[in-house]
Parts: C-alpha cells; structure tokens; sequence
C-alpha cells in the first residue's frame, strides 16, 4: 500500500501498468490522443487493461473537439477522464457520470492557477498541476500550494523527487501525487528508475 493516492500518466505498456498495480497505484492514464507520442490505440488499451486489476483507468486528453472525444470515451469505456481544456468540464459532466480531472499548467502566475481552479471546482474531482518546463518544487511553491490545497483536490505531478515525497505528504495536503510512464527498452523489459525509486519511498511501512 502507499501512503497517498498516486496516478501515472501516460501509461504505454504492459510492464509500468502491472509494477504500479502491484505498488498500489490508485490510478492509471493512457493517451487517447491519435497525435500525443504517448498515444495507446484501443486493442493494446484493452490488453493492457485485461491484465490490471483494483485500479482506475484514466483517459488523458488534450483535445478540444467535444464530438470526436465523446466517441472516444465510448469507445475506451474509462473510469476517469482527464482533460486540458476547462471549457470541456461542464460539457463532460452533463454527457458522463465519470470523475473527471482537470490538467492545469504550473508554468502560469499564481493568480490565474487559482481563478482556473475556483471557476471549475465544482467540475472536476481533481486538478492535477504538471510543469511543462519540468520546474523544480522550491521557493515560493510549497507555500503557494498549501493555500490551493485547503480548498481544492490537488494531484501534483511536478518536482517530485526521492528527497522530497516524504515531505510533501507531510508538510503539504495535497490529495496525491503524480508520476509519469516511460516507454520499454523492448517488448517485456523495463528499467523503472526513478518511477520505481520514488514509489518505494511512498510505500507503507
């Protein structure tokens, strides 16, 4: 068991999806988007998922066309949808019953990630913050994301290190934290790295 609620995005194959159901992962995030690297066409998604049990499967998207997504999720049947644009929320929450998470980019002022969260709370279940420039959690950021985190669910999924995780559950009430897949050096052999490392340090002792 691990000591907070963990989602992986971008899950590409197999072998991340079985480790991190076995590590207790709450979650699970496949690409739906033809045009992401990331992306996981239907038959391989539902290998996959056939072989994964007690978790949530998310569908990542950073599409914007409302009709072709809904087909999508029809077609993938997740558990959970996660999106990019807000505009989407109120749209998804009268078509689906599904929890849905909202991507918002941490490499924005700190005014207009808290108005994003605060016009769209009562839509999605779970913002996850993902830095696209890969920024470091110092300076002002812990600070700033305590005061998010008593009025919003909050996934971060940037500056997570070995050194740091036990002190983000610690000093910091965030919902969860999230981690990022890496492709397979071949079909069947993974080297987990620092995924492997940081959800040891995230086990239950």
């Amino acid at each position: 068991m691990l000591k907070t609620i963990v989602k992986i995005s971008n899950v590409t194959n197999l072998s991340d999806a079985r480790y991190c159901a076995g590590m207790g992962v709450e979650m699970l995030g496949f690409s739906i988007d033809e045009t992401s690297d990331a992306f996981v066409e239907l038959k391989r998604f539902q290998d996959i998922r056939s072989w994964v049990a007690g978790v949530q499967i998310v569908a990542e998207t950073d599409s914007l066309e409302a009709e072709s997504l809904l087909e999508k999720l029809h077609r993938y049947q997740p558990d959970v949808i996660q999106v990019s644009h807000a505009e989407l929320l109120p749209w998804l929450k009268s078509e689906t019953s599904k929890a849905l998470i909202l991507r918002v980019e941490a490499d924005q002022d700190a005014d207009t990630i808290e108005e994003i969260m605060a016009y769209n709370v009562t839509y999605a279940t779970y913002f996850l913050l993902e830095s696209s420039s890969n920024a470091a959690f110092d300076g002002d950021w812990p600070a700033f994301l305590n005061t998010l985190a008593g009025r919003f669910s909050i996934l971060l999924g940037f500056g997570i290190t070995t050194q740091n995780a036990d002190f983000l559950l610690d000093d910091v009430t965030i919902a969860g934290i999230a981690l990022r897949g890496s492709e397979e050096i071949r079909p069947g052999y993974k080297e987990f790295g620092e995924l492997m490392d940081v959800l040891e340090v995230l086990e239950e002792e």
